[in-house]
This record gives C-alpha cells, structure tokens and sequence, in this order.
C-alpha cells in the first residue's frame, strides 16, 4: 500500500505543470549556457535555444537576426580567453512569455593582460510546446569610472574660475584641497576629476566629460560638456 502511494506520489508529481521559480531557474541555467558556448564558438546551444524570429540589439546598437548572430559565433583566437558569468538575474512571468533581467560578468585575458567587462541584458523568452525559446533581446555596455589622475595644485587652479551656458545658468569651479569642486547654478557641488591634462570626469557619470579649451596664449577659455558625442559649450566669465 505504501509503495503504491509513494508511486502514485511520484507520477504526480511528475505530471505537475513547473512552477514559475522552476521556470526562472530554468532560463537563468539556459542563459548562462548560452554564454558558456560563447568562447569555444559552440553554436549548439545558440540554434537550439533561440527563436528562429529572434531579434538581438548588440550592444553597439546594431541589430541582428539568428542566422546574424550564429554567423559572428567564432572560437576565441589563442592568444584570446573569455569567460562569462550571470549575476543578478530576475524573472518576471506573464502566462507562456518570461522577460529576464540581469548582468553579465566578463573576464577576459586578452594578449597577456587581463580585463574586465559588464554588460547589462534584457531577455524575452516565449514557452512553447513546452520549450523556452528566447524570442529577443538587448545588451548595453556598462560603463564605470576611468582612472584618473593626480594634477598638482598650481594645474588645477587653472581651471578655477566661472563659466556661463547662458546669463542666468552658471558654472562655478573652485579648488578643494587636491580635488576640483563645480556647480551649476541650482544644482549640488560635484567633484571633477582629471583622465588626463584638459578633460575632467565627474565620478558616477561615465557618458559625460569636461573638455576645457585654451585660447592662444594657452589660458582656459571654456570648456565643452561632451555627452558621447555632442557638445555643449561654457564659455569662461572669469
């Protein structure tokens, strides 16, 4: 009677539709296999898991369909290694369609050195006849802070001063110590931190940078706010 039940038990069990945390660790072991295969060039796991309509938003705003993207699936060349770890993966799941969220972790030793890399993706999968297929997805690039250097006080104190976008919008530098300080006009103070000699960073804002430029007798005359590729020009007031 008990080997029966224990049985009985078990085909239920069996024959239980996934929970949605089962499907969850479901796509996060598939993701993560994806990323495996990448290294090596294995596109098995890539035609098997991708939807034949998928459509993938590279990370540098390209966009490629699946026989784009098997196509670029190439083993690593000798002198080249990677290696690609999930972190953060989050799942929400709405009948047979799962959006995924998470970062990917990339070390990569590249001619001798070793780099590190963060990408940002957003998954959709799409269940059917029992199978997860991811249907799209987008990766960007993560950026972080660059190294900066250390400028001696007389250097910075060339960058002191007022500079104006319009009369009423300011922007106010002052020195602190070993570190440069400006603000806007409404706005809270900001440390400025030099990449190199002219084109300062504020910490925690990657996309941006302060390019001051010089007149002829080399003083600074202004500064461009370069986001990525457009400029905004300050002009120095005093």
């Amino acid at each position: 009677m008990f080997t029966t039940l224990l049985l009985l038990s078990t085909l239920a069990l069996m024959s239980s539709p996934p929970r949605a945390d089962d499907a969850a660790i479901q796509l996060e072991r598939k993701t993560q296999e994806l990323l495996d295969a990448i290294a090596a060039g294995n596109r098995e796991p890539w035609v098997r898991y991708l939807h034949d309509d998928l459509i993938y938003a590279a990370e540098d705003g390209s966009i490629k369909s699946k026989p784009q993207l098997l196509e670029e699936l190439q083993p690593l060349p000798k002198q080249i290694w990677g290696k690609l770890r999930v972190a953060h993966f989050r799942t929400v799941r709405s009948g047979s369609t799962a959006v995924c969220s998470y970062v990917t972790e990339e070390e990569e030793g590249y001619y001798g050195q070793v780099i590190h890399a963060r990408y940002h993706s957003t998954d959709t999968w799409i269940e059917t006849t029992g199978e997860w297929h991811l249907l799209a997805s987008q990766v960007l690039a993560l950026r972080d802070d660059p190294p900066h250097l250390a400028l001696p006080a007389a250097a910075l104190d060339q960058y002191v001063g007022s500079y104006s976008l319009t009369p009423e919008v300011t922007y106010t530098i002052r020195r602190d110590g070993d570190v440069l300080v400006g603000q806007r006009t409404g706005r809270k103070p900001e440390t400025l931190r030099p990449e190199v000699a002219d084109y300062f960073f504020v910490p925690g804002q990657p996309r941006l940078r302060k390019v001051f430029q010089r007149d002829a007798a080399g003083r600074i005359a202004g500064f461009v706010e370069r986001r990525e590729t457009w400029d905004i020009l300050w002009k120095r007031t005093k």
